[in-house]
């Protein structure tokens, strides 16, 4: 709560509203990030699999020299499977995979291996503008803001910076899926909970 008295001195009930806005407005992102993590991680591992020939791309693909060291987050996930008492699989491994995992294929130190075939798991992107720091950048943001609603930080400040991240995060969806933005619009309460959050708060 330090934060938050402190941009608020002198009125403790507005910073705990603050706070209680800070947790409303994290809720809303559930769903866009719910289904960015789905439709990211689907979209790979299907570009993955051609890219391989086998369901279980990960044993020839990280074989090879310069991914070898991405071998790591498949240990991993088969040691969490086995501490559940399940029986490994494909798929079970891919659903166990971290969102880091699925954003670091598309860092630049994978690029020359991974990006000619992963490009093709956002066929909706603008041409023109289809390179890969162009899908890594935005993907890496998603991730580090993730991870903060996740650990319960403060994201209700900038509310254009907020509106930015959720606008860019549908429009990464619309290049894997152009039916994403309507289907989530239904349930999506990001808009009218801002806008609620700002009055709230003086902030419009």
């Amino acid at each position: 709560m330090q934060r938050y008295f402190a941009a608020h001195k002198g009125d403790p009930d507005k910073a705990i509203l603050h706070y209680r806005c800070n947790i409303e407005l994290a809720e809303t992102f559930y769903p866009s990030i719910a289904v960015f993590e789905v439709a990211l991680r689907n979209a790979l591992n299907r570009e993955l699999i051609a890219l391989a020939g086998r369901k279980d791309w990960y044993v020839s693909l990280f074989a090879q020299p310069g991914l070898n060291e991405l071998h790591k987050y498949i240990t991993q996930a088969n040691k969490q499977i086995a501490n559940r008492k399940e029986i490994s699989s494909p798929d079970k491994i891919v659903a166990e995979l971290t969102l880091g995992f699925w954003v670091s294929l598309l860092n630049s130190k994978y690029e020359k291996l991974l990006w000619k075939d992963l490009r093709r798991a956002f066929p909706y992107m603008p041409k023109a503008e289809r390179q890969r720091k162009n899908v890594s950048a935005p993907l890496n943001s998603f991730r580090a803001f993730r991870n903060r609603i996740f650990h319960h930080e403060p994201i209700c400040w900038n509310m254009k910076v907020i509106r930015d991240i959720h606008r860019e995060m549908i429009t990464v969806m619309t290049w894997i899926n152009r039916d994403i933005p309507a289907w989530i619009e239904s349930f999506d309460r990001f808009e009218a909970v801002a806008g609620s959050i700002e009055k709230r708060m003086g902030w419009k």
